[in-house]
């Protein structure tokens, strides 16, 4: 969604790849697409759609996401 952007490289996100298991919970929470699924595990392909709304953080069942709202 390159059309909603507010600064480039501010938001909090951090996707600790060693952690995910590959549910692709947060590709399928994300309302602005910043999760793919590549060789069964997230990756963050759009950084700087990140709005920080934590959807992602929420639903991740082992906490290899995370995202401080309202700082970024």
């Amino acid at each position: 969604m390159k059309s909603l952007r507010y600064i480039d490289d501010v938001a909090t996100l951090v996707l600790y790849e060693e952690k995910c298991i590959g549910c692709s919970l947060c590709t399928e929470v994300c309302p602005q697409g910043v999760f793919e699924m590549h060789m069964q595990r997230a990756e963050i392909v759009d950084f700087n759609a990140c709005m920080e709304c934590g959807a992602c953080v929420k639903n991740c069942p082992v906490h290899a996401i995370s995202v401080t709202p309202g700082v970024g």
